[in-house]
């Protein structure tokens, strides 16, 4: 295992545009370590000028790439996932040293990020067209696939292999060239594993990394460029609104992956034992940092008091809050002081309110981005953190008595991303989640994701998949041909 400092020498830290190269202007930006703040290396501030620069080179080889046989676009995936897999560690501590999170979550991110390669890998050989007779006997149909052309992937800070990887398989098995503009807490990663893909044998402009501070400028040149064909966003609502706007200029393809309220519904006959491992994961996976974190716990009142107590129990025995790379930690910091100041405000409004916090509640203070495990129960409905959302390790109960009020709940919200439902009854499992307006329903499950499965949502959460089956056709045209 390397050490700390010879991994961060071993990253690039220019941009890559077809290999390392310097920003124009040579800026650069530092990159922090939540847990104490301090700067951990300095990398390249791209220019507009910089982001034309990688679309002419994803431009250049566009048509090389799209003709490249899909089992050899496969094959190179498959190398880039053996690479990850190999160096598995080394991604882990970068991902906690620039993001804060805990080693067991970054080791769980590499394998969860890496296996999109894999997984796409396999999907670039089964582009499925189609051929039939026209009904009207006077020809034939034939429907062809093509990939939609250079595309520009936008992601955050909160996984930043997995929002990368999920992105860059489907797009490079369907034979599109890439650009991504990893977010500016935490580029590290991306640019690690740009070198990995080229050492695996990726043709240069295929994949571009430009790292910016100056992100409405930088991807603004590129929104505006005929050239761009697919945009893919993951992040907050009001960012991608905008995107979507600026997008509709070119009319380009866009998916959107946008922010959640996730609703955690703890019904009577839930196995409370079950649904207190779930809210577990559900909550302080990633530190709660995650899209998919459980956001709002609706608890039959029935059992609320149950769940609360066993819930409490949980955090306090097994939550060991500290920097990422000490190896008893299982909740590191938040990403930045922003961060920090958002989730110590929603929880004295809701405090201030009439919220009763059961565990946690308040930042211990001192060196790095930390706030513990926080239950708060007893909360107002116009609390504000039942409506926004944290992104962080607090989870807000309150109570319903049917089961109309536990959904319509659950659905009371502009956001549908996730929801997780506990149920020992089938048919109302059933019922729930086709009543739910999300796009993803966990089931007495805390956990969701997976690359083999369609991860997107509805209303305000966005649109598109990722993922899955449907994954690579978010970087296919139809093109239909008369015969």
């Amino acid at each position: 295992m390397v050490s700390e400092r010879e991994l961060l020498e071993s990253v690039p830290t220019r941009l890559w545009i077809g290999g390392p190269v310097d920003a124009t202007g040579g800026g650069t930006f530092p990159v922090h370590n939540p847990a104490t703040g301090q700067v951990l290396t300095e990398v390249a501030d791209a220019t507009p000028d910089d982001a034309l620069r990688a679309l002419d080179a994803a431009s250049a080889v566009q048509q090389e790439w799209a003709a490249t046989p899909a089992r050899e676009r496969g094959e190179i995936l498959r190398a880039v996932f053996d690479a990850i897999t190999a160096r598995a560690e080394e991604f882990a501590l970068l991902m906690t040293l620039e993001m804060g999170k805990a080693l067991p979550e970054s080791r769980n991110e590499v394998r969860y990020g890496a296996e999109f390669f894999r997984w796409f890998s396999e999907e670039a050989v089964r582009v499925h067209g189609r051929y039939q007779h026209a009904p009207s006997g006077a020809g034939r149909i034939v429907v062809h696939k093509q990939p939609v052309g250079p595309a520009l992937a936008i992601t955050p800070w909160n996984f930043p292999l997995a929002m990368g990887t999920r992105k860059i398989g489907p797009a490079l098995a369907a034979g599109c060239t890439m650009i991504v503009k990893p977010a500016s807490e935490t580029p590290l990663t991306m640019l690690l594993l740009a070198q990995l893909c080229s050492q695996a044998g990726l043709p240069d402009g295929v994949l571009s990394v430009i790292t910016t501070k100056r992100s409405g400028a930088v991807t603004g040149a590129l929104l505006d460029d005929p050239r761009l064909r697919k945009l893919t966003f993951t992040g907050s609502t009001e960012v991608g609104k905008k995107l979507v706007e600026q997008s509709a200029g070119k009319l380009l393809r866009t998916s959107m992956e946008l922010g959640g309220n996730a609703p955690f519904v703890v019904f009577d006959d839930a196995d409370v034992d079950a649904a207190v491992q779930g809210a577990m994961l559900a909550k302080l996976r990633n530190g709660g940092e995650a899209c998919t974190a459980a956001n709002r716990f609706h608890v039959h009142s029935a059992v609320a008091e149950e769940f609360t107590e066993k819930f409490v129990a949980a955090v306090r025995d097994s939550v060991r809050m500290g920097p990422g790379v000490d190896p008893e930690t299982t909740l590191g910091p938040l990403i930045n002081a922003e961060q920090l100041a958002t989730v110590t405000d929603l929880v004295e409004d809701a405090v201030a309110l009439g919220a009763r916090v059961r565990h946690g509640g308040s930042a211990p203070g001192g060196v790095g981005w930390f706030y513990p495990a926080t239950i708060l129960d007893r909360v107002p409905e116009k609390a504000r953190i039942l409506s926004e959302e944290v992104f962080g390790p607090v989870a807000p109960i309150v109570t319903f008595d049917t089961e109309e009020q536990g959904l319509a709940a659950a659905n009371d919200t502009r956001y549908g991303l996730v929801a997780y439902v506990f149920t020992r009854d089938l048919d109302r499992a059933l019922r729930i989640a086709e009543g739910l307006e999300t796009g993803m329903v966990g089931v007495n499950r805390g956990v969701i994701s997976d690359p083999a499965a369609p991860f997107g949502g509805v209303k305000e959460s966005g649109f598109g998949r990722e993922g899955g089956f449907e994954g690579i056709e978010e970087y296919l045209s139809t093109k239909y041909i008369a015969l």
